[in-house]
């Protein structure tokens, strides 16, 4: 059951992306080009998230285990990180100059064309990288 369930989630999600305009790279570049020619259209997309986001919270805060069986994952470090700047830098340059993130990169594969496939590749190739890079940073002191 839980295959079914991931898979009807995984399809809605991406139908989400490709109705709310996150897979077409000019938009999202519009979005991030706050001193040029900005497009806001994307903050809806946000909005729209943030609302039933915040419900799916409450609603998980109140269970002992999630529906599907298996266990909720460990609330995040609240403190930043080396990682999470490295990371979260690493994400925004590729956002910003690509116009793709994980999500729309994975729904716009068929379609995307050989920059998307380029995109993708290099994703790959970055998680391939990140754990002996990872390991490395841990060696050295902070």
């Amino acid at each position: 059951m839980r295959p079914v369930f991931s898979f009807i989630a995984g399809g809605l999600f991406g139908a989400g992306l490709l109705i709310s305009g996150m897979t077409d790279t000019t938009k999202v570049i519009g979005w991030l080009d706050i001193f040029g020619a900005w497009d806001p259209t994307l903050a809806f997309v946000m909005g729209g998230a943030i609302l039933p986001m915040a419900i799916a919270w409450r609603i998980a805060a109140a269970r002992r285990a999630p529906a599907l069986g298996g266990s909720f994952p460990p609330p995040p470090e609240p403190r930043l990180g080396r990682r999470l700047v490295v990371g979260s830098t690493l994400f925004g340059m590729g956002w910003g100059l690509a116009g793709l993130c994980p999500g729309p990169a994975m729904a716009s594969i068929t379609w995307g064309g050989t920059g998307g496939l380029v995109f993708l590749a290099t994703m790959v190739l970055g998680m391939w990288v990140a754990p002996p890079l990872k390991a490395r940073l841990q060696e050295q002191p902070a």
